[in-house]
């Protein structure tokens, strides 16, 4: 595998950005994995941080490089600051930024394929969010999406009074329904699998749970992963792996 840091200008936020890329490269080690995927470009997963973390987070924290070879996968990993992948209220486009722009650059500067079925986007906390948004508003653009310990109630989450600056910055304040996945899930068409994850001891456990509820009741195909553990990367890394393993990764 490579790991690329690839800094440019983005449009969308009017300022440089950074993204944390892993391409499969054709080694000895890694030709046979290779084969067994369908010939062409690799499928490619974008996967999201968390709120106080970055594009290297993953790469720093996980072996997600090694996950990814295994499967013959391109992970690409943006840097969102601290905009739940939002077009912020009092800031940048982030949410315009990874759902057009992003896969439009990504697509000219690295040989990956564009297709639906082999593209997949998941994230953990902020991120988990961010995934299950991008999920549920295109879902004609996926073949999966994942969430880990996903603060997916931000109603929930605007009551904790050391998160006002976020709110503030981000939703002025206001949940409207387009940022709400619970109201998403439940008048969306289409949507691929889900991966819904966290630890039984991590305060999102319940609005995890109760997503992952709603998504099935809607008729969505939903596989959820709650296991011990608290809001920590030794757990990511554990429930990481199981993501990549259930990605549908199209085979020769």
């Amino acid at each position: 595998m490579a790991v690329l840091t690839c800094d440019f200008f983005s449009e969308a936020l009017i300022v440089g950005a950074s993204v944390t890329v892993v391409l499969p490269q054709e080694t000895e080690e890694q030709i046979g994995l290779l084969d067994q995927r369908l010939p062409g470009p690799p499928p490619v997963l974008y996967l999201f941080h968390g709120l106080s973390d970055d594009h290297t987070a993953w790469t720093r924290f996980t072996s997600i490089e090694r996950y990814a070879a295994a499967r013959g996968l391109c992970v690409v990993m943006p840097a969102a600051g601290r905009s739940f992948y939002a077009d912020e209220a009092h800031g940048h486009r982030y949410w315009t930024y990874v759902s057009e722009e992003l896969p439009r650059v990504v697509g000219q500067f690295f040989n990956v394929s564009r297709e639906p079925a082999d593209t997949f986007v998941a994230g953990l906390s902020m991120g988990g969010y961010g995934a299950l948004k991008l999920a549920l508003n295109h879902p004609g653009r996926f073949g999966a999406a994942a969430c880990l310990s996903g603060a997916v109630d931000l109603k929930a989450f605007a009551e904790d009074p050391d998160r006002e600056e976020v709110m503030d910055r981000v939703f002025d304040h206001t949940v409207r329904p387009g940022d709400d996945v619970f109201a998403l899930a439940e008048t969306a068409r289409g949507v691929p699998p889900l991966y819904v994850a966290c630890g039984t001891e991590d305060r999102w456990y319940a609005s995890c749970q109760r997503f992952a509820e709603v998504a099935e009741a809607a008729g969505i195909d939903v596989t959820t992963d709650f296991r011990p553990g608290g809001h920590e990367w030794k757990l990511w890394d554990a429930q990481i792996q199981d993501v990549i393993e259930w990605l549908p990764v199209r085979t020769a």
